[in-house]
């Protein structure tokens, strides 16, 4: 059951962290090559779609990694395991305190309400978006650690 619990968790959050780095290197660097008005309508339909799927899927990741850092306890996996769900905690909180906020203004604008530094808040919220890739990868690696203990 624990092997199974650690290969499901494994592929979750291998998905979650391969759209999150998607996005960073390759959708975010197109979107941002489109004329402005398209890539404001571009961001805001992202922020809306994805703002809707990814906390549950945070959430799921991290209640998952905790389930399977619980039942590894004592083993050679558990200590991998428990760091990994404490970096899905940290992108968690990231998410809430600093892209969350950003995101859930993007997602209201539009050709006619977007702010004078919508450009600005674009890229704060990239540079966040790097950080937390970065948090992610490192804790997927963390969770392939533990599969292979």
């Amino acid at each position: 059951m624990q092997n199974a619990l650690a290969v499901v968790t494994v592929v979750v959050v291998g998905m979650m962290v391969g759209v999150e780095f998607a996005v960073a290197v390759f959708v975010n660097p197109i979107l941002d090559r489109l004329p402005d008005d398209s890539r404001t309508a571009a961001h805001s339909d992202g922020a809306r779609v994805l703002g809707g799927v990814m906390p549950y899927w945070y959430i799921g990741s991290t209640v998952l990694g905790a389930i399977w850092a619980a039942a590894a306890w004592g083993g050679a996996g558990a200590p991998p395991a428990t760091a990994a769900t404490a970096l899905l905690a940290v992108s968690v909180a990231m998410s809430v305190l600093l892209l969350v906020p950003i995101n859930n203004r993007a997602k209201t604008w539009d050709r006619e309400g977007k702010p004078a530094d919508w450009r600005q808040q674009e890229r704060r919220w990239n540079r966040y978006h790097y950080l937390r890739v970065g948090v992610l990868v490192l804790a997927f690696a963390l969770y392939a650690v533990a599969l292979d203990r």
